[in-house]
């Protein structure tokens, strides 16, 4: 089937042909990433909704028929901008403390990186996905289906380091781990939300010392973590 569209897309001609089709298909793409990028930092900053084809066409330099071919509509182009985060997120998140060993220091660098990530405003308007997920809670459609299930998978990241801590026995074999995943998961979200409004850098400060000391008293040996 793909030799087949690739044929009617270059008319039978051969390399040549192939070449320009092969050209405007990366033009197409880099097209897609800039209008992306762009999105996610408005998205950001002023919510999903504040997101049209009219707006990132002329913030780029770009037609309104070039942007709109690559999403078709708006609720479209907030489902990509959100996959777009995503994948933000994770490299910036994730990654860096993906192959760490089971244990309270793997839930601690989950922690601290998702601080810096915050701190760092790897998305202008701190954490997109608090941001965004606050603007379509409580309106259902597939943007919400998406945001909820980022959340549901992010809770799961984090309760799956609580877990593999207390499978090792550096967490208290009766800790609630789903109890944990809310304190954690509320900090991180508190420390944004006030860093942004108040325009200072100590809610994160406060959220790893209430992170650190909840984490310390569910220990099996609170000396598995540092005082702070």
């Amino acid at each position: 089937m793909t030799g087949s569209a690739t044929d009617r897309r270059t008319g039978g001609q051969g390399g040549q042909a192939g070449g320009r089709v092969d050209g405007r298909v990366q033009r197409g793409e880099e097209t897609r990433r800039a209008v992306l990028r762009r999105a996610v930092e408005i998205a950001s900053v002023e919510g999903l909704d504040a997101l049209s084809i009219g707006r990132l066409a002329t913030d780029l330099g770009l037609s309104k028929s070039g942007v709109f071919a690559g999403f078709g509509s708006k609720e479209e182009l907030q489902l990509a901008t959100v996959r777009a985060a995503r994948r933000i997120y994770y490299d910036a998140v994730i990654a860096p403390v993906e192959g760490d060993r089971p244990g309270l220091a793997a839930v601690w660098r989950l922690f601290e990186s998702w601080i810096a990530y915050s701190r760092a405003r790897v998305f202008p308007g701190g954490c997109f996905f608090y941001g965004v997920t606050a603007e379509f809670d409580a309106r259902p459609g597939p943007v919400r289906d998406l945001l909820a299930t980022s959340a549901r998978e992010w809770q799961q990241t984090v309760r799956d380091r609580l877990e593999g801590a207390r499978d090792v026995g550096e967490l208290r074999a009766d800790a609630d781990p789903d109890q944990l995943v809310f304190a954690l998961t509320s900090f991180m979200e508190t420390a944004n939300s006030q860093a942004l409004l108040f325009d200072e850098d100590a809610p994160y400060d406060r959220a790893a010392r209430a992170a650190r000391g909840l984490l310390r008293a569910e220990a099996s040996d609170p000396d598995l973590l540092p005082e702070g």
